[in-house]
C-alpha cells in the first residue's frame, strides 16, 4: 500500500454560468495509496461530487495536475479518458443506475461491452455477481430485486473489469441502516480480499468512521484529513 494510485496537486474546477464563475474546487491536493479505504466528506456544495468526478475522469480539472495509476490525465483525449475510466475505475452510485429492462447479468456485462471484451463476458459477469452473493439472481431484472440487491448488482458491475479503484457515491444513501451496513461490509470485505482502492463519498459519519482515512472538504478546499 506504499504506491499512490491517485496523486492530485492543486486541482481547481471553475464552472462558468453566464457571466458568473463558480469555483467548485480551489486548489485541492491529496494522495490516495493503493489498497487504501478513504472517505470524502463535506456539506452540500463543498465540492465532494466535483472532486469525485475529477478523480474518476468523468470531468477534467480547470487547472492542476492529476495522475491516476501512473497516467497523467491532462494528456488524455476524450476516447482515452473513457478508456481509463473503464479500465481503472469502477463506479457505484446512490441511485444504482441500472438498466431497468435488463437482467442483473446484462447490467454487469456492460463495462465488458464498452471495453470490447469479446470472450467470456457472461462468465465474468456471473462470477462478479456470485462474489456479491447474487449468483441465484442473475436473470432477475431490477424491479424484481430489493434495494440492497440492486446495489449489489451495481457493485458487481463496478468490479467486473478488475479496476484499480472503486468510487462509491453515497452507496448506502437509498437504503435503510441495516441494509446499508450490509453493503458497507461487502465493500470493505472486497477491499480486504482484492486490495482494490475504495473511495467513499458520504455525509454519514458512521460510514466514514469505518474507513482508514477521512478527507473533509469545505468550500472546495481540503479542510482536514483524519486517519
Amino acid at each position: 500500500m506504499d504506491t499512490p494510485v491517485i496523486i492530485a496537486r492543486d486541482l481547481t474546477k471553475v464552472y462558468k454560468m453566464g457571466e458568473m464563475e463558480v469555483h467548485a474546487l480551489r486548489g485541492v491536493s491529496l494522495e490516495i495509496r493503493r489498497g487504501e479505504v478513504v472517505a470524502i466528506m463535506g456539506a452540500s456544495g463543498s465540492g465532494k461530487s466535483t472532486l469525485m468526478n475529477t478523480l474518476g475522469c468523468l470531468d477534467l480539472p480547470t487547472s492542476g495536475e492529476y495522475i491516476l495509476d501512473g497516467e497523467v490525465v491532462a494528456d488524455l483525449d476524450d476516447d482515452q479518458l473513457a478508456d481509463i475510466r473503464n479500465r481503472k475505475v469502477g463506479f457505484v452510485f446512490q441511485s444504482f443506475n441500472l438498466l431497468p429492462r435488463s437482467t442483473a447479468l446484462s447490467n454487469v456485462e456492460l463495462p465488458l461491452r464498452y471495453s470490447h471484451t469479446k470472450s467470456g463476458r457472461k462468465e465474468k459477469a456471473r462470477l462478479a455477481l456470485e462474489s456479491v452473493g447474487l449468483g441465484d439472481r442473475i436473470n432477475h431484472r431490477p424491479t424484481e430485486l430489493s434495494g440492497g440487491q440492486q446495489q449489489r448488482v451495481a457493485i458487481a458491475r463496478a468490479l467486473v473489469n478488475n479496476p484499480s479503484i472503486v468510487m462509491a457515491d453515497e452507496p448506502t444513501g437509498n437504503l435503510d441502516s441495516k441494509v446499508g451496513q450490509e453493503i458497507m461490509d461487502l465493500l470493505l470485505n472486497l477491499n480486504k480480499e482484492s486490495g482494490t482502492t475504495l473511495i467513499i463519498i458520504t455525509h454519514d459519519s458512521k460510514i466514514a468512521a469505518q474507513t482508514e482515512r477521512v478527507i473533509r472538504l469545505h468550500d472546495g478546499r481540503v479542510l482536514e484529513e483524519v486517519a
